[in-house]
């Protein structure tokens, strides 16, 4: 695996040089269904334009920014292409969290008026969220502002000391983003207002799934022991009642792409030699000397190695994708 450092790379120059491009071309964009088309949809990775394409179907045309296993998103350096395809967008949908920086570079640097989905701020754990409470998402009709005023600041869209961003892997807060692009949707096209309604209640329902399969695993094996290279999966495992002992400073150094400090990696090799961990759990997109070091030290003791992605594998779906990870952590658990 090769060790890619987590760093986001402005792209001020390329922006600058693409100016006279979008200038030119702005005439040609289609943003919305107001001439009977498709919504134009943009996601930063494949896992929201999935979702988006789940709820909206035939009513959009979704353009996922990364759709590739071999691009991390922290690194992405975004072309000229990307900024014309945002500068067309009737709604844009992000990550956040300092995730996907460069989308945030795009609309900025468009200046479009598309509202922006920001995964992060429909999180329980994300700092200062407090309206986010438990409910029946289809009967909620209160939705943040950061949607709707996205131009006015940049909550939600810079890393956060302590948070972890990856909240794709948090079905519940998959299904409050998936109300909120259904919600933006009709906004755009009320037209077909009832079908992205009811492509979200039959997401929704396949959300329902995944919480019901973890559930059943915390009922099964709460407390569970694993270890994880990076903080990728961390929202699914606790939904999964499992116990993270990795030490911090160890994940911490893989996901920022530095080296794990000597003690650090003694007291995890130490971890797993005791015998006490159920899995290991690396993230396949990214690695590193440490990482590889670790997954031999599993593999030698016997105990199963899952690899985790960051993105949709070819021929997913999120509800597909989700459903074989809990399988697979699942089947390492019932060995």
């Amino acid at each position: 695996m090769v060790s890619m450092t987590r760093r986001v790379i402005a792209p001020a120059a390329l922006l600058a040089a693409s100016a006279l491009v979008l200038a030119g071309c702005a005439g040609s964009a289609t943003p919305a269904a107001s001439d009977g088309g498709p919504v134009q949809v943009v996601a930063s990775t494949n896992v929201y334009g999935d979702i988006a394409a789940a709820i909206g179907g035939d009513h959009v045309e979704v353009t996922s920014i990364i759709d590739s296993l071999s691009q991390d998103p922290h690194s992405y350096e975004a072309s000229a292409k990307d900024q014309l395809t945002v500068s067309r967008a009737g709604l844009i949908i992000e990550n956040g969290g300092g995730y996907d920086a460069f989308l945030d570079g795009l609309v900025e640097a468009t200046g479009t008026e598309a509202p922006v989905v920001t995964a992060v701020e429909y999180s329980h754990d994300y700092p200062d969220n407090e309206g986010h409470d438990d409910h029946d998402h289809a009967d909620d009709d209160a939705h943040t502002d950061a949607a709707d005023d996205h131009g006015d600041d940049h909550a939600g869209h810079d890393h956060i000391e302590g948070f972890n961003e990856h909240v794709w892997y948090d079905p519940h807060t998959i299904a409050h983003v998936a109300e909120e692009i259904a919600h933006e949707l009709s906004e755009i096209d009320p037209a077909n207002a009832a079908d992205y309604q009811a492509g979200y209640e039959t997401f929704a329902a396949g959300v329902a799934d995944l919480e019901s399969s973890l559930e059943q695993l915390a009922t099964a094996h709460a407390g569970a022991k694993i270890f994880v290279t990076e903080p990728v999966p961390l929202y699914l495992t606790a939904a999964a009642g499992l116990a993270n002992v990795t030490p911090d400073a160890f994940s911490e150094a893989v996901e920022e792409g530095q080296d794990v400090p000597p003690a650090t990696l003694l007291e995890a090799l130490n971890l797993l030699a005791a015998g006490d961990v159920s899995t290991v759990i690396v993230n396949a997109q990214t690695g590193g000397a440490e990482t590889t070091e670790v997954t031999t030290a599993a593999e030698d003791a016997g105990i199963p190695v899952l690899e985790f992605t960051e993105l949709i594998p070819d021929g997913e779906t999120y509800l597909t994708w989700m459903q074989a990870n809990i399988a697979d952590l699942a089947g390492t658990l019932t060995r």
